[in-house]
């Protein structure tokens, strides 16, 4: 080993040794939020904690221009862990990497980069963010090594075997992500068919974010095992409930919960409440960032318990932000808007930057509404002034590049590169003729 290893390096090239991993998987996000790797052969360890490995990042959607594509993968020596889906004799080993560009330089396409900086933003200000996401998603059936949208159980809501088949699937996830240090909270049948959630622990936002991660490329991996398929699309069937990524966030200060005020009302700190005044502020800014494509506009409609208006409540499920009854250190502001499609790091990226927002500048809140928003008439809701959610990827992403606060947060490289994500996916739906279409009008006209 050479001499100016670090003692953590030290440590893990021994631990990889003592593990028998023969490959080791570098992971890293694209903008979009789609897990990718570069696979190293275990050998190859002591260089890449050491300097870094270089890929191309031309490759990568919304990385780099050719003329800019040497980037550089730094392991992040926190995130090693073994894969345990992967049996065998050849043992995987991944680490989370940060990306970088000459000069040991932060590549500033790099979500994880975005995140961090944000965190870093926050700690300025005394503060840690923690989040506790609830990621849903269905289990179809693969005909020809093809996902459908064919259903494998006839399970309902907490249902338990034998009409939930997909529960091997989703034991397995469970015990795979326990091996790999998760502290699952929760697992258990959504409301539509096929469909299920599994809930871990809280933690700062930046190990979450990357548990998002490991958590959605741990259970595909796993359900294709069984020959099925897992996705995390936000509404894949119309008609029946859709799949959410509802965000719990809280912010922390000298180790203490910042949003509990014993003598508060509602037990709220000031701070909860600027925070959450922040975030109503920015919604439909972020609604660019946490519901990411065409597809999850048909989710954030009334009636399938997904909120599309912009409102806070103590009880009501129909509101954009919810804070739980949880007193104490688990005093927390629930975010319902995204879908488990969104880039964890810019999401929570965003949702962090808007709640500090609210607190630099006291953003308090309007009245919470305690009513079932869906059961109001325009009428009723304008007299309240509850506003609505951008109803599509073109809307809100016009709504992102009107809001400071948010394009400074995502940076200019992001911001740019959403931007033409969203001109070429609105293009490419607009200019698709529809199945909708042609039964509608094919035999009419």
């Amino acid at each position: 080993m050479s001499s100016n290893m670090s003692a953590e390096a030290t440590r893990l090239l021994k631990k990889i040794e003592a593990d028998k991993v023969k490959f080791i998987r570098l992971q890293f996000t694209d903008i979009q939020g789609q897990p990718k790797n570069v696979s190293i052969p275990a050998v190859q360890a002591e260089k890449a904690l050491s300097e870094g490995i270089w890929f191309d990042g031309s490759s990568i959607e919304g990385f780099a221009r050719i003329e800019e594509s040497d980037m550089l993968l730094k392991p992040d020596p926190a995130t090693y862990s073994l894969l345990p889906w992967r049996t065998g004799d050849a043992k995987v080993a991944r680490f989370i990497c940060d990306v970088q560009t000459y000069g040991n330089k932060p590549f500033e396409g790099d979500p994880r980069f975005v995140l961090r900086k944000t965190l870093a933003d926050a700690a300025k200000m005394g503060f840690t963010f923690n989040t506790g996401p609830e990621l849903e998603f269905f289990l179809f059936k693969m005909l020809d090594s093809m996902p459908t949208t064919q259903f494998k159980d006839q399970g309902a809501y907490f249902d338990l075997a034998p009409t939930d088949s997909a529960e091997d699937v989703r034991r397995d996830v469970v015990l795979a992500l326990s091996e790999m240090g998760f502290e699952i909270e929760a697992s258990h049948h959504e409301v539509a068919e096929s469909q299920h959630e599994i809930d871990f622990k809280y933690g700062d936002a930046l190990t979450t974010a990357d548990r998002v991660i490991t958590f959605k490329f741990a259970t595909k991996s796993i359900a294709l095992q069984y020959g099925l398929h897992a996705t995390f699309m936000a509404k894949p069937i119309a008609g029946i409930n859709g799949s959410g990524m509802h965000t719990h966030g809280s912010l922390a200060k000298n180790g203490k919960n910042a949003f509990y005020d014993p003598n508060g009302e509602m037990e709220l700190s000031d701070t909860a409440l600027y925070y959450i005044g922040g975030l109503l502020r920015h919604a439909k800014a972020i609604t660019r960032v946490a519901n990411p494509t065409i597809n999850s506009y048909k989710r954030l409609v009334p009636g399938y318990e997904a909120p599309c208006y912009i409102s806070w409540s103590v009880t009501n499920r129909s509101a954009l932000i919810r804070v739980p009854a949880a007193r104490g250190n688990s005093t927390r502001a629930e975010f319902r808007s995204p879908d488990p499609m969104c880039n964890p790091y810019l999401t929570f990226a965003c949702m962090l930057a808007a709640g500090l927002d609210g607190i630099k500048n006291k953003i308090m809140p309007p009245e919470s509404t305690n009513t079932n928003i869906y059961h109001l008439d325009p009428k009723a809701r304008k007299k309240l002034k509850i506003d609505m959610l951008p109803g599509s990827l073109a809307e809100s992403n016009a709504y992102l590049l009107k809001d400071e606060v948010l394009c400074n947060t995502l940076g200019d490289h992001v911001v740019e590169n959403l931007t033409r994500i969203t001109e070429m996916e609105t293009d490419s739906f607009r200019l698709a003729v529809h199945p909708w279409e042609l039964d509608r009008y094919l035999a009419t006209y």
